[in-house]
């Protein structure tokens, strides 16, 4: 087995805390049905992806539910952001300070829950936490989102990686199974039961 030599960490709910049912209740709550169109669906994958803008996704909104007002529309997109806790951060400076492994940040996220991100830990914060990065991969500004193999190609070719070389870790199911079919290995992050600062203890056989 090959060795190790670049780690590849997804953010959400493996260093951001997030609330995955939080958009679909606060949107209920502002009187919107649970059945949200596939188009809906399809406007916030164009806009994870960068290929809508911030002004497009509201106005696609309002012109859907005039009734819901722009910010409480804000408002529930971004309830799904929560804590960052300090532990991880000090975790990932530690790593990225002893330099024996590449690392590289890679996020199905959109401007918006960027901008509630650094709302919510300081920018100060973020800035320790991309700044421990080699490399910081935005869905929304690379124009791909995990699990389309294509999102993992263009890490490995950006960077001239050897698949069997890296470590990918992310909490859903689909995106490592994506990635361990290219070659990558795999940490499918269970939140709540597995914390990403135990990989050394936990994943040692990855190793």
């Amino acid at each position: 087995m090959s060795t190790i030599k670049t780690i590849i960490f997804d953010f959400g709910d493996v260093f951001i805390n997030l609330d995955k049912p939080a958009i679909k209740r606060e949107l209920i709550k502002l009187g919107i049905p649970k059945a949200i169109s596939l188009d809906m669906y399809h406007i916030a994958s164009e806009y994870e992806k960068g290929l809508i803008s911030t002004a497009e996704l509201i106005t696609h909104f309002n012109e859907k539910f005039p009734n819901v007002a722009t910010q409480d529309f804000i408002k529930a997109w971004n309830s799904i952001i929560l804590d960052f806790p300090e532990h991880r951060l000090e975790f990932v400076e530690k790593l990225s300070k002893e330099n024996n492994y590449q690392l590289i940040l890679l996020s199905n996220t959109n401007d918006l829950h960027i901008e509630q991100v650094i709302k919510n830990m300081s920018l100060p914060r973020y800035k320790r936490f991309k700044n421990s990065f080699n490399k910081f991969y935005l869905s929304q500004e690379i124009h791909l989102s995990k699990p389309s193999p294509s999102i993992y190609e263009f890490v490995l070719n950006d960077n001239n990686l050897q698949a069997r070389q890296c470590l990918f870790i992310d909490d859903l199911k689909e995106n490592t199974e994506s990635a361990s079919k290219l070659g990558i290995r795999t940490w499918n992050i269970i939140p709540g039961k597995e914390d990403v600062t135990q990989l050394f203890t936990i994943k040692n056989d990855l190793f």
